[in-house]
């Protein structure tokens, strides 16, 4: 009997997807396989056309077959059944009840009823892309890893980032750590590393995790606030928990809202193990260095920004992406030998601790490149499943105390999340490469398993399933050893909580010194119980004296003495933790520009500026005080692409004013456009203007006198302006004239 059947293109149709590589693809699959498999293939301008390159598809073909386009098919019930009125409930007379037996009804509201599955507990709201990574030379010398050894080898990559406190609904930009999940779907099963933008993180043990979480997390009574640490349990717990204060100093800084996801960093944040071939073990801190840079917004334009585009980073993602403009990240390793564990003064094994790049740098190992965005945000981003522990031969776990709480807490939350066991056949959870076990049956099972051999060892019914030999490829953890007694015992290694907090602090520039300060004061002005606030200026006291001094003078109380300490080990400062002395690249590709203009612009010097930051790789958005096209002063038109108060400047990096009396004279009378400009300088933030548009800014009170504040060009030189512009983007933002200048907006 045939089971195959005609579909409504007339093509032939397997009656069942494949899955697993043992069956054909759907009508549906087959249209968008090549649309994904191009996209995969396509990569950076500079990725090696090769035959290894294409190993890359692996991935976006094993989705496409999964994948449906419904657009132009006949509308069917889940049972594929064709439907001919969506329109209307079946009734007794037309204006009768609604009769019970209706199971198109029933069908489409149960489905409806049942969308949604429980948000995660932390990393809730969150976006994701697809990539590749590929290592530059082997490291056989670390690692028998097969795809950290074959630089021919382009390994399929899905990563996903997040906030940690909020809920699904919550705001982009809020003050918080970041998630940096990555999947590799290497050929030796997937490897996770589950990392977030920070190197450290608030507690040494896994046992305190719920504690942390339930205090940051909106209070118990009200369920407020949502997404910010600036309430009374969070820093009631922080400042009873003294091993938190490093990481505390972390997301103070500019690190907690970034810029964006393509500019920020990811660590593994613990110490992980690295085996190679020969069974040697050293321990590794990894880290993912964007080449984009590192930038931070301004604290106001991240809380303006949960207003006016809460989507603000998933929406940069996905733009850049769909841009061309493929992000993308090294991936280095801090190599630390197991008989130097303990010649740093501080134990690898605690989280709170990160190691100094000038004592050990990170070496250079591969390259991740995101080139393409998830097709549907539930069935990839949402339903994806991140542990700690899939891992692959040659990289395994370390004894750090949070690191094996998180080996249960990951794949526990997965149960109850994605409802049952059986996750890993979920399509982005599914390894690329053969899997073949005892697992059987549960919740959403999909692969029907042959035969009545469910157990191993078994002698019947043909060759059995085998083990694989270390030797030959099979995992095997360390055989590290281990003794002593059971205890409930923080080790006393553990103890010094203040001196890298102190690193931290002395490591940054006063900038960015500044912008902790007030963070500090932000969040512990919300704070309603004195004791608690005068509990964290104690620990505050312990990082530097000067920080709790200038904290406390805002707050209204006097320094208090420090709180106990153990340790007191003095590092010299290390500007890789700063991210303005740290260096970054100075290109403007993916930024964002906003024109302002109006009737009588001068559209020569607007096309022919918007033609110079194309041809650098920013983008630029014509705004107006209306839509339509705006008349150029000598003639010609312009299109205006955005309303000003429909894209306010938080969205952009820098922002331009052209020349032309009678536009000039139009953003003149526009309290919007005032406005616009003002907020711009207030975030420290590039701003030009061309010729008679130099009079606007006097109007904004950006221009005061007669030497344009730092980061504010002026001038009748077209290509002269053009390039100051470009150089003030290049360099982000200009944190000391904000510092220097203040304004309100």
């Amino acid at each position: 009997m045939n089971d195959d059947k005609q579909s409504p293109a007339g093509t032939v149709e397997p009656s069942r997807r494949r899955f697993l590589g043992t069956a054909g693809i759907t009508t549906a699959g087959a249209a968008v396989a090549p649309m994904l498999m191009g996209a995969a293939a396509q990569g950076a301008p500079n990725a090696p056309n090769t035959p290894a390159a294409a190993k890359a598809v692996d991935k976006a073909a094993d989705l496409a077959t999964e994948t449906s386009v419904d657009a132009g098919q006949l509308l069917t019930s889940n049972q594929g059944l064709k439907i001919s009125d969506n329109q209307n409930s079946l009734k007794a007379g037309r204006r009768g009840p609604t009769l019970l037996e209706d199971q198109l009804l029933r069908e489409k509201i149960m489905a409806f009823d049942h969308e949604r599955i429980p948000e995660r507990v932390v990393h809730a709201r969150g976006a994701a892309a697809h990539g590749v990574f590929r290592v530059y030379a082997p490291q056989d010398s670390l690692t028998k890893a097969r795809f950290l050894n074959d630089p021919a080898l382009t390994t399929p990559v899905f990563v996903r980032f997040s906030t940690v406190s909020g809920s699904r609904g919550s705001a982009d930009t809020a003050r918080d750590v970041r998630g940096f999940a990555t999947k590799f779907y290497t050929q030796e099963g997937n490897y996770d590393l589950v990392g977030n933008n920070i190197p450290v993180f608030f507690i040494q043990d896994a046992i305190k995790f719920p504690d942390l979480v339930h205090a940051a997390k909106p209070e118990a009574d009200r369920e407020i606030p949502q997404a910010s640490t600036a309430h009374d349990t969070f820093w009631d717990f922080i400042s009873l928990v003294p091993e938190s204060t490093h990481m505390v100093m972390w997301i103070m800084s500019d690190r907690a809202i970034p810029r964006s996801y393509r500019m920020m960093e990811g660590f593994g944040v613990h110490s992980f193990r690295m085996v190679n071939a020969q069974g040697v073990s050293r321990f590794v801190k990894f880290h993912w260095k964007p080449l984009a840079g590192v930038h931070g917004l301004a604290w106001d334009e991240a809380q303006k920004l949960a207003g006016k585009d809460p989507d603000f980073h998933r929406r940069d993602l996905a733009d850049a992406i769909d841009a061309g403009h493929f992000p993308e990240w090294e991936l280095g390793v801090q190599v630390v030998e197991e008989a130097d564990a303990t010649r740093f003064g501080f134990d690898l094994l605690d989280a709170t601790k990160l190691i100094p790049e000038e004592l050990v740098p990170v070496r250079p190992i591969g390259k991740m490149q995101l080139n393409r965005n998830p097709d549907n945000y539930f069935a990839e981003t949402e339903q994806v499943a991140f542990h700690t522990g899939n891992l692959v031969p040659g990289i395994d776990v370390s004894d750090d105390p949070l690191l094996q709480g998180r080996m249960f807490s990951y794949l526990d939350t997965q149960l109850t999340r994605l409802g049952g066991p059986n996750f890993h056949e979920i399509p982005i959870n599914r390894p690329v490469c053969p899997m073949h076990n005892m697992n059987r049956d549960g919740f959403h099972r999909q692969t029907i398993a042959k035969g009545r051999i469910n157990y191993e060892p078994s002698s019947i019914d043909g060759p059995p399933i085998r083990e694989v030999p270390a030797s030959q490829g099979g995992f095997a953890s360390f055989p590290e050893a281990v003794n002593g007694p059971k205890v409930r015992h923080r080790s006393e290694t553990f103890a010094d909580h203040y001196s890298q907090a102190t690193l931290f602090w002395q490591s940054q520039t006063p900038v960015e010194q500044q912008h902790i300060v007030e963070a500090l004061q932000f969040e512990l002005a919300k704070v309603a119980v004195p004791a608690v606030r005068v509990r964290m200026l104690s620990n505050l006291v312990n990082v530097d004296r000067e920080l709790a001094a200038r904290v406390a003078q805002v707050l209204g109380i006097p320094v208090p003495a420090a709180s106990a300490r153990v340790g007191d080990k003095r590092y010299p400062p290390s500007p890789k933790l700063s991210m303005i002395a740290r260096g970054n690249p100075t290109g403007i590709a993916s930024r964002q520009v906003a024109f302002l203009a109006a009737d009588g612009v001068d559209i020569a010097s607007l096309q022919a500026m918007k033609a110079a930051l194309v041809k650098a790789g920013a983008g630029v958005k014509v705004l107006s005080t209306r839509l339509g096209t705006l008349a150029g002063a000598a003639g010609g038109s312009v299109p205006v692409d955005h309303l000003i108060v429909t894209m306010p400047s938080v969205v952009f990096d820098a922002v331009c004013v052209f020349g032309g009396a009678g536009s000039v004279a139009q953003l003149q009378a526009s309290g919007d456009a005032v406005h616009f400009v003002r907020e711009a300088f207030k975030h420290a933030k590039p701003v030009a203007a061309m010729s008679e548009a130099a009079d606007f800014l006097k109007t904004a009170g950006v221009l005061p006198g007669a030497t344009p504040p730092a980061g504010v060009s002026t001038g009748t030189d077209l290509p002269a302006l053009t390039a100051r512009f470009i150089a003030d983007m290049g360099a982000h933002r200009r944190w000391d004239r904000a510092a220097q200048q203040a304004m309100a907006a």
